[in-house]
């Protein structure tokens, strides 16, 4: 088969959608004449009849139907080649909005977004970020509220695709007069008989405690519930009580000066976390560009 016509199945598809020849010719100001001449040039083409001629207009055939699903996607395509190079060819615009958890916010993100920002290249580029539980990231990017989530990759991400960003381990920061504060390494279940700080419960990290406080068949005791992580640190350095947060974020605060921080020792404190989006494809330039420079300074830091 020779290679289709973009402006004929352009002219096909409003054809059959507005079951008229005289009326797609009106809307792509040319002649009925030439839209006719282009339709039989297609019937040719594929080898079947498309349309039915009636009375008041057209009545698209069988193979019309099925020639108009695939019309449909190779138009959708051909706009998605010209956004993109055109955003190329006439330098990068737009907003990119990116909804992350506490932990990415407390992190690495805004660093990772400002090294992006400071390209020349990305100058008009707005990127706006706003901080939210996981079950509201997946839901936002979901309902196309932002281009681009960043959480944990054990969240449940349903039908959203997903590229790996980074690493963070888990912590237990005190204050140094605290029982556990001479300990050099500390299991997760020796915390339990003390009091903590949470995150809301509807936080990724208070449902990976409250799992595994349950696994040893106790509870987690919740002293103050925070609703972010320098906040937490805060409580700590009060001597309220113990706090589970990454290592990251503690040097992202200024180190924990004043506090004790202690590796946890377990498997799961090691969290990965992913950007998640909703269509590779379907992503603006600059929220693509903003995608792989994020998986590509996870990458980075991860290697030796």
């Amino acid at each position: 088969m020779r290679d289709l016509d973009l402006t004929t199945l352009r002219l096909f598809v409003a054809v059959c959608d507005l079951r008229s020849i005289a009326r797609a010719a009106e809307q792509a100001h040319i002649v009925g004449s030439a839209v006719s001449k282009r339709l039989a040039q297609l019937e040719s083409l594929v080898g079947v009849a498309l349309l039915v001629r009636r009375k008041h207009g057209v009545e698209p055939t069988a193979a019309a139907h099925s020639l108009l699903e695939h019309a449909r996607t190779i138009l959708a395509s051909a706009q998605l080649i010209e956004r993109d190079m055109a955003g190329f060819a006439q330098g990068l615009h737009g907003q990119v909005r990116i909804f992350a958890s506490a932990s990415a916010m407390g992190e690495m993100l805004a660093d990772d977004v400002a090294g992006f920002l400071q390209d020349a290249a990305h100058r008009d580029i707005q990127v706006h970020m706003e901080e939210l539980v996981s079950s509201q990231i997946v839901r936002g990017v979901h309902e196309g509220m932002a281009s681009l989530g960043v959480c944990w990759d054990a969240v449940e991400l349903g039908d959203l695709q997903s590229m790996a960003y980074r690493t963070d381990h888990l912590t237990v920061v005190m204050h140094p007069g605290h029982p556990l504060a001479n300990r050099p390494r500390l299991r997760f279940e020796e915390t339990l008989d003390y009091d903590q700080v949470s995150l809301p419960a509807n936080a990724a990290m208070s449902g990976l405690l409250q799992r595994e406080a349950a696994l040893h068949g106790k509870s987690l005791r919740y002293r103050v519930v925070v609703s972010g992580m320098e906040t937490a640190l805060r409580v700590v350095r009060a001597n309220l009580a113990l706090s589970i947060v990454p290592r990251e974020v503690v040097r992202g605060f200024g180190g924990g000066d004043g506090l004790v921080i202690r590796d946890l020792d377990e498997t799961w404190a090691e969290r990965q976390f992913v950007v998640c989006f909703r269509d590779e494809n379907a992503l603006t330039p600059a929220a693509r560009l903003l995608l792989h420079h994020l998986c590509e300074a996870g990458s980075a830091l991860d290697k030796p």
